[in-house]
């Protein structure tokens, strides 16, 4: 990712032009261009085709993305899909485990940090519940992104917490629910189709239309950018949600678990 990075810097002042200058004529944000040239950001199939094109490279980029090790061609990092979150247009999100990240409350996501294996120490559960409250702030942008959920309905029944903090978690989803471009939808538990068995993934669309793909497990997290890869995750989640109760079916789900109090 570095050597990708220092041949895009010096392709762009062989070109005459500024990180500004090459973000705008690409309509990126100059730092993310910063981010590719210092080899932090892995730099995607069709950005690079796209600056290719620009710099009169002959496919030098392009090639060079192609051959990246897997290593870096799925970077294995959380920090570099919190990036692209934070600057998302769509979101498409479907969980088995736990509820989405983006949708729990403080009491909620303490719970999730203090069930980890190994243990976290206190300091360290604090940061990381102020880290994922933190990323909620894309609900709340001017233009906020559009936003897709799908939770299995075993989630919703997970009491990770005190019944108050449940409750407050079930009564934040239905407030969440109605927020607009927010969709929220239960894969039933009595459902004989089920497209995620295998388990929780998030598709992603950044602001110059590459789309992407995350994915955790217990050894660890994948950024996925392999067209292929993402496609195949794309018809998992269209199938999931036409299995998946209508979002107008949500409330009263969440009604009802909170009758049963």
């Amino acid at each position: 990712m570095r050597l990708v990075g220092r041949q895009l810097g010096r392709f762009r002042e062989a070109a005459g032009l500024t990180q500004r200058a090459l973000a705008d004529l690409v309509s990126q944000c100059e730092q993310t261009i910063a981010s590719i040239e210092q080899g932090r950001r892995p730099l995607k199939p069709d950005l690079a085709e796209r600056l290719d094109e620009l710099l009169d490279t002959r496919g030098a980029l392009a090639v060079a993305v192609e051959n990246l090790p897997e290593v870096d061609l799925v970077p294995a990092w959380a920090e570099e899909y919190m990036d692209l979150e934070a600057e998302a247009i769509a979101l498409s999100w479907y969980d088995n485990q736990v509820l989405p990240g983006l949708l729990q409350t403080e009491a909620y996501a303490r719970a999730v940090f203090r069930n980890r294996v190994p243990v976290y120490g206190a300091d360290e559960i604090e940061a990381q519940v102020a880290g994922r409250l933190g990323r909620q702030s894309i609900l709340r942008r001017e233009v906020p992104p559009t936003i897709s959920f799908v939770v299995w309905e075993p989630v919703l029944m997970l009491r990770i917490c005190e019944d108050e903090a449940y409750e407050e978690q079930l009564r934040h989803l239905r407030v969440c629910a109605e927020l607009p471009g927010v969709s929220l939808q239960v894969l039933p538990l009595d459902s004989r189709t089920h497209a995620g068995l295998a388990g929780p993934f998030t598709l992603l669309e950044t602001p110059d239309h590459q789309l992407v793909a995350y994915s955790e497990g217990h050894r660890g997290s994948q950024l996925v950018s392999d067209r292929e890869e993402v496609s195949k995750l794309a018809r998992k989640y269209a199938m999931l949600r036409s299995q998946a109760l209508h979002p107008r079916d949500t409330p009263s789900l969440l009604d009802r678990l909170l009758g049963d109090r």
